[in-house]
């Protein structure tokens, strides 16, 4: 019976010892990984893929750390490697499926595959987005990614309903307006189009950031008004324009106000041809003018016309 006990005692003791070197490498290993993690932080600002090899290794030592897998995802992002992000984030998810901003840049990392050529990506979008903001309602970008992916997947309804989330969360994003009053007029609701148009112009303060977006927005507003026939109202978003376009931004302004002045009736003869005439000099003669071959061909017809 002793013997019994001493053998008993001896394998519940080659037991601990064994689990005790289990969680002893572990422990080792989770140190090594941190300490990986922090030299690529010390690396990612001018040496991202240094970063991204240190962030690998520290992924291999300690593979459920998700604090690690986001910087790693972070890192691909800045590469702009889309696939990489997502499958990394994908990992993240499963260790840590309550941080809504995993989802939300896995389904940005989506969007952008989408984007750039792999339609189906739209499709693969959805589910992390939705699960965006379940964990995080507040969360306005992941409504505009959705809004994004049903328009492309042609649900428009689910669409609207998403963009229209998405400024209801945060009106202060000016690129968040643009996609919505583009659907509107798609389906020829021409005021509801003004009306995003118009709440976009009066909200989102104009800056170096949102200056593009609230061009875009008076150039949808103008675009609107001439599908219901209103050219006093076309004339007055295109004038309105002009104040959000920088140096070098927006080389099409000048095209947009002139062709406006050019079709009124009856048509600003002088301001049309100072301003495609301008458009003419600076971006149909320049390197970039394949850009913008449909407008200037129209500029040369008018600048015709006008003549005349």
């Amino acid at each position: 019976m002793p013997a019994m006990t001493l053998q008993k005692f001896l394998k519940v003791g080659l037991v601990s010892i064994g689990l005790s070197t289990a969680l002893s490498a572990c422990s080792r290993d989770h140190i090594e990984a941190v300490n990986l993690a922090i030299e690529g932080d010390q690396a990612v600002k001018v040496n991202v893929e240094g970063a991204i090899q240190k962030y690998e290794q520290a992924v291999q030592l300690d593979p459920t750390n998700h604090v690690i897998l986001w910087k790693l995802a972070v890192a691909y992002e800045k590469k702009e490697d889309w696939e990489k992000t997502a499958s990394t984030l994908s990992r993240a998810v499963q260790v840590a499926p309550d941080f809504a901003n995993y989802w939300f840049k896995r389904g940005n990392a989506l969007i952008m595959q989408a984007e750039g050529g792999n339609p189906d990506a739209y499709e693969q979008a959805k589910e992390p987005l939705k699960k965006c903001v379940e964990k995080d309602p507040n969360l306005a970008e992941c409504y505009h990614l959705l809004g994004e992916a049903y328009q492309y997947t042609n649900d428009e309804q689910s669409a609207v309903e998403n963009y229209t989330k998405a400024i209801e969360h945060d009106s202060t994003k000016g690129f968040f307006y643009p996609p919505l009053a583009e659907l509107y007029i798609t389906y020829k609701l021409f005021k509801e189009a003004e009306q995003v148009a118009g709440e976009g112009l009066k909200v989102v303060p104009p800056s170096p950031k949102n200056n593009s977006a609230l061009y875009g927005l008076c150039i949808l507003s103008a675009n609107a008004a001439q599908l219901r026939g209103d050219s006093a109202a076309q004339l007055a978003a295109v004038e309105k324009a002009e104040q959000f376009v920088g140096e070098d931004s927006h080389p099409d302004a000048a095209f947009n106000l002139g062709s406006t002045y050019a079709a009124m009736e009856p048509p600003q003869k002088e301001k049309a041809l100072r301003l495609l005439n301008q458009f003419q000099k600076r971006t149909c003669r320049s390197g970039n003018s394949a850009k913008w071959k449909e407008q200037c061909e129209q500029t040369a017809s008018l600048i015709q016309k006008l003549g005349q």
